[in-house]
């Protein structure tokens, strides 16, 4: 199962996206939040800045497009999932630039266990914010699921130095530490 799935091309995005640029498209000000959040930062102020780059990733400068996109992250939050599918595969249509829109349709296939799909829009969002740490943790995760430790710590860690606050990725390295995994 894991062979058919493209975790190495994916993996080596991943281990190169420091030295990849975002969209252009993206708003300008990420760069500043991502330049605030890797400073140390009480948790509530980490919290905040988090909070502004989630807000500028899921707003759109189309109101329609907007709205979409709360309905189907309202859908995905209430699992809602039937709701939510139709809704984003007419967003990652209509706006294949906005890495949002891949990123929760990422987060769809995944909680469908759609591993392959769910790389594939974790490849895209990434193609356009490399910075996007949750699809990183996204890839990590999947990679956890198919027993690809080393790469699901790589992708933890990298998503860790974008943002060093996401304490819940800083506990599953732990639990993935080599001494850990050997009282297991």
């Amino acid at each position: 199962m894991t062979s058919s799935l493209p975790f190495d091309s994916l993996f080596q995005l991943v281990v190169d996206l420091p030295s990849r640029r975002p969209s252009p498209a993206l708003p300008q000000r990420l760069a500043v939040l991502f330049r605030e959040l890797a400073k140390p930062h009480s948790e509530g102020a980490a919290d905040e800045i988090e909070d502004q780059i989630w807000a500028l990733w899921i707003s759109h400068e189309d109101r329609a497009a907007e709205e979409a996109m709360a309905a189907a992250i309202e859908a995905l939050g209430t699992g809602a999932l039937d709701e939510a599918a139709p809704l984003l595969d007419d967003l990652v249509s209509r706006y294949p630039d906005w890495p949002e829109a891949w990123n929760r349709r990422a987060t769809l296939a995944s909680i469908e266990q759609r591993d392959a799909d769910s790389l594939e829009d974790i490849k895209r969002t990434l193609e356009l914010e490399p910075r996007h740490f949750g699809a990183i943790a996204g890839f990590g995760e999947i990679c956890l699921r198919h027993g690809l430790l080393n790469e699901a710590r790589a992708a933890f860690q990298i998503a860790l130095a974008l943002d060093p606050h996401l304490e819940g990725l800083r506990e599953i390295l732990d639990d993935l530490a080599p001494e850990n995994l050997m009282l297991h």
